[in-house]
């Protein structure tokens, strides 16, 4: 017989019982939906500021460097007034409910914000290709927690290196060698 407070589990009447951790978080209200909204105006001026300060000179093509981050803010701001707008006319269409757990689970957002920081501390001191893997396997292992799914061991953290550095080396030999854009590197060639 399972548990009564197992997911599936059946109680004396017939009735599925819930576990404790199987609750549903909330959907959103209309004023969290109307913040989220309000934030990306937010976030879409600031850009918007902060183009003004890149010069608007046009290159051979007639577009300035100042191009895409207006672009970019435009886009946002109107984004962020759209969700402003459901927020305040009956909330936003077709929200699936959350799927997420009841709580966070902060040890497996520590290992991704980890990894994050990690990668800036040393991308100067190691270098792009393996600051990126590095930050890839840490991130990984945090994803694999919070799926409740096992580490698996070392084999499993020299394929998450492998995938890493197979995901970081054609990004940093796009930028270095086809791009121009020199990106931190641990060798005088700049291959790596």
């Amino acid at each position: 017989m399972s548990h009564p407070t197992s997911p599936g589990a059946v109680g004396a009447s017939g009735d599925a019982v819930a576990s404790a951790d199987s609750v549903a978080p909330a959907m959103p209200s209309a004023f969290h939906q109307t913040f989220v909204g309000i934030g990306a105006i937010v976030v879409g001026l600031v850009m918007a500021v902060g183009a003004t300060a890149i010069p608007a000179e046009a290159g051979y093509s007639g577009v300035g460097p100042n191009a895409l981050p207006w672009g970019v803010a435009a886009v946002l701001t109107l984004c962020g007034a759209w969700l402003v707008w459901e927020a305040r006319t009956g909330g936003f269409r077709q929200m699936e409910p959350p799927s997420g757990a009841a709580r966070a689970d902060w040890l497996s957002a520590a290992w991704v914000v980890g990894a994050v920081v990690a990668n800036a501390a040393l991308i100067t001191t190691i270098g792009f290709v393996l600051a990126c893997t590095l930050c890839f396997v840490l991130a990984v292992r945090g994803l694999r927690r919070a799926e409740g799914k096992a580490n698996g061991g070392g084999r499993q953290i020299m394929l998450d290196a492998l995938t890493g550095v197979l995901i970081a080396a054609p990004v940093f030999w796009l930028f270095n060698k086809l791009l121009a854009l020199n990106l931190p590197a641990i060798t005088a060639g700049g291959w790596i």
